[in-house]
């Protein structure tokens, strides 16, 4: 087990140097573009493949094979500095690799992971369907269900996905679905549906999002209709299953059962450097213009009022990329006590919120209009409030793990 520290290695410090990079002179020159076009940037997906930085390879180095689960939390970082519509497009397919890690067989990882990313020459891309018209926070809710034919050895499903990032338009979803209503979120399993396959029944997209925010990532409703897919795309493996009545064992299907929560919850710290990544962006941003702002004869900065504003918002950031940092680590090595990753979250998702509004402020009427990014890191900001549970059900969370009791 590695031991955490706050340090970065030579390899931690590359890989952030190299995103920024990318994220400062590909990314940030095209947010405001792809943000008034609402659709996906293939061109900056491209750029990102041509160099590695959008593939499975990627995604198992800084995600997978690293101990202290920093350098994915770096990478992260740098890219919602750049812009987090686009940075959303892009690791939109990570949120479905994270669901198959959580889920699935190592082999089912090696075999599905890869085509979720595809090839530099020809992209694809995965999408995570959990979330439903009346199941957002509460996964409990969920009723797209699935339905197993023993003799075929096939799944049939059923249901409408919503707020899904890639829904309809990637190569590969990964469907929660409810196999077994008599089991609660044990009861839920999730699934590989290939949309190359060709497979029976039909998934299609439908309503498309027009977004307050992150509006370079396509949102869509996913929705299924008789779908079947082989007994091997369910995530987990068959072992999991009981032959004699198809249902998940409650003592025998951690890898299987509450796949959706098992994701969120190793994702929460992700999210978290996302939103200290926006923070980040609208900081530099309006420290910048406070120092070149000149009013009644001398820079703004030079006003208490102004200082004292970019010294809490600074502070605030680094908090929350501590938060971050560690949660990633105790994520990455099992070491979970108190939800450290729903306190991770919910500290940067505050702060990238305020620290917008913040900087809004600083800027004045120009923070107000579109031809200066600050009210749009503002708007792109707060999502990480409410996606991937809100800040009320963080805190939910909190405060179930320190109380030791059923907090409703």
């Amino acid at each position: 087990m590695a031991e955490f520290s706050l340090k970065l290695n030579d390899d931690q410090i590359q890989l952030r140097d190299w995103v920024h990079g990318f994220a400062r002179d590909v990314m940030r020159p095209a947010g405001e573009e792809w943000d008034e076009k609402e659709e996906t940037p293939w061109p900056i997906i491209e750029e990102a493949a041509k160099i590695g930085l959008y593939s499975w390879e990627m995604m198992a180095e800084v995600m997978m094979n690293d101990p202290t689960g920093l350098s994915s939390m770096l990478m992260l970082e740098e890219l919602y500095w750049g812009d987090a519509g686009i940075a959303m497009s892009l690791m939109g397919t990570g949120l479905a690799a994270a669901g198959v890690a959580a889920a699935g067989t190592p082999e089912q990882v090696m075999e599905w992971v890869p085509q979720m990313y595809g090839t530099a020459d020809d992209i694809k891309l995965g999408a995570f369907c959990s979330s439903e018209p009346d199941a957002g926070s509460d996964v409990s809710a969920i009723r797209t269900k699935a339905t197993y034919d023993e003799a075929k050895d096939e799944w049939t499903l059923n249901g409408t996905k919503t707020w899904i990032t890639n829904g309809g338009i990637a190569d590969v979803h990964v469907v929660v679905a409810v196999v077994d209503p008599g089991l609660g979120t044990k009861g839920h399993a999730s699934f590989i549906v290939p949309v190359e396959a060709k497979l029976d029944g039909t998934l299609r997209q439908g309503q498309k999002f027009k977004k307050h925010g992150i509006r370079a990532s396509h949102t869509a409703e996913v929705v299924l209709e008789d779908v079947k897919v082989p007994g091997s795309f369910l995530l987990g493996g068959k072992e999991r299953m009981d032959e004699k009545h198809a249902r998940l064992r409650e003592g025998g299907g951690g890898a299987v059962s509450n796949s959706a929560m098992k994701t969120f919850e190793s994702t929460r710290p992700a999210v978290g450097a996302q939103a200290v990544g926006i923070a980040r962006a609208a900081y530099e941003y309006a420290l910048e213009y406070a120092k070149e702002r000149v009013q009644f004869g001398r820079p703004i900065i030079q006003n208490q009022s102004i200082a004292f504003m970019l010294a809490d918002m600074l502070t605030e950031i680094d908090a929350s990329r501590m938060l971050v940092h560690r949660a990633a680590w105790l994520a990455r090595n099992g070491e979970f006590k108190n939800a450290e990753g729903s306190m991770a979250k919910l500290k940067a998702g505050r702060t990238a919120t305020w620290v917008t509004e913040r900087a809004i402020q600083i800027l004045g009427g120009y923070g107000y209009v579109r031809e200066y990014p600050v009210e749009r890191f503002h708007r792109d900001a707060k999502i990480h409030d409410i996606f991937e549970g809100t800040e009320q059900i963080q805190q939910l969370v909190i405060s179930r793990a320190i109380s030791g009791m059923r907090i409703e």
